[in-house]
């Protein structure tokens, strides 16, 4: 049952020459955002733009062809903005261009990521502790590339300094075309909730596009993330994961739409099943997962494993909330290729409602 519309349309807006049909943006997630999560939730949800996981500069620079497979494309998510990382100007300008090469739409600097295997290397949230370097960085990127720049940046690197307001000033002077701030402080990670008067706050500091990020889980948060705060859009990440219906009702919220209703067990199980198969032909490079009906034995049980395991953290989270789903996390994680996913859930389906089984072959 779809419920009644939450209020007015709350327009998209434009990142410079591209424009955004929803004010709705999927967050930049490690280990989450890859092509084929992010398919799935541009098919589902509509939402005005996606990104990639981000993408060491780094790791470009020295010819890493794990890093540089995330920033693969597909026509099926444009408008996309593939997110990059590091400390160092010319490095990030450097893989700036090849990025644009790629057919970024956009192109987004992390400076918000707080763990501290990338603080360490001077790179993300790191840098909201030296503006000075930071602002090298975008000034370096903005001149690198042709398409749009962003930049994601975290309130500051601690309670004692509001770092967002000077930064932003800077990097829309250096010539960024949007902003997005988590409205949390680096030292908080996840910890706590996000202060979206520091939003507010920041909207009066720049005239560019400004998006807020922080704890929007429902079409209501969003709506009133942006009637209190009066930013642009709204990125949402750790809500969406293995939830994109999730993301399609705060899509419709934001539209003016009838909100739709939630998926069914056997909606979650089936998308969970496609989702495997899509990360198994990423990983492959083939259109579709029957095309790997010929390959020899071996080669397709090593390439079923490596997209599986990939996998591990999301696939319990298609079944969350159900009763015995905590058991059944720990046989997922289990799971090695696309057939002992099929047979997992399917049993599991079957003992929660024996006429919605899914077939196992």
């Amino acid at each position: 049952m779809s419920l009644a519309p939450l209020g007015p349309p709350v327009p998209g807006f434009s990142i410079g020459s591209v424009a955004l049909s929803s004010p709705l943006l999927l967050a930049p997630m490690e280990d989450v955002s890859a092509q084929p999560f992010r398919r799935l939730a541009k098919r589902i949800a509509q939402p005005g733009l996606v990104f990639t996981e981000f993408v060491s500069a780094m790791a470009i620079h020295y010819g890493a062809l794990k890093t540089l497979k995330k920033m693969q494309i597909h026509p099926e998510e444009r408008p996309l903005a593939i997110q990059i990382f590091g400390g160092e100007p010319d490095v990030m300008a450097e893989t700036a261009r090849i990025a644009e090469e790629m057919g970024a739409d956009i192109l987004d600097i992390n400076m918000g990521c707080w763990v501290p295997k990338v603080c360490k290397t001077g790179s993300g949230a790191a840098l909201l502790k030296d503006p000075d370097t930071a602002e090298k960085i975008v000034q370096a990127v903005v001149r690198a590339v042709k398409i749009p720049v962003s930049v994601k940046v975290r309130a500051g690197w601690d309670y004692s300094l509001f770092a967002a307001p000077d930064l932003a000033r800077r990097f829309q002077d250096a010539g960024i075309q949007m902003l997005t701030l988590h409205a949390r402080f680096a030292k908080q990670g996840f910890e706590g909730e996000a202060d979206w008067r520091l939003i507010e706050s920041l909207r009066s500091a720049v005239q560019i596009p400004l998006v807020g990020n922080g704890d929007v889980k429902t079409p209501e948060d969003a709506r009133r993330m942006i009637e209190t705060t009066g930013c642009d859009g709204v990125m949402v990440g750790r809500a969406a994961i293995s939830n994109p219906w999730a993301l399609a009702r705060i899509r419709a919220g934001l539209a003016g739409e009838s909100l739709p209703a939630g998926p069914t067990l056997s909606e979650r199980i089936a998308l969970a099943l496609e989702h495997c198969q899509m990360q198994v032909c990423f990983e492959a490079e083939v259109d579709a997962y029957e095309e790997m009906d010929g390959w020899k034995p071996e080669a397709r049980a090593e390439i079923e494993l490596r997209a599986i395991r990939q996998l591990r953290g999301q696939l319990p989270m298609y079944i969350k909330g159900e009763p015995g789903a905590a058991h059944v996390r720990s046989l997922l994680t289990a799971c090695s290729s696309v057939a002992e996913v099929r047979s997992t859930l399917a049993q599991f389906q079957f003992a929660q409602d024996p006429r919605e089984a899914v077939p196992t072959a």
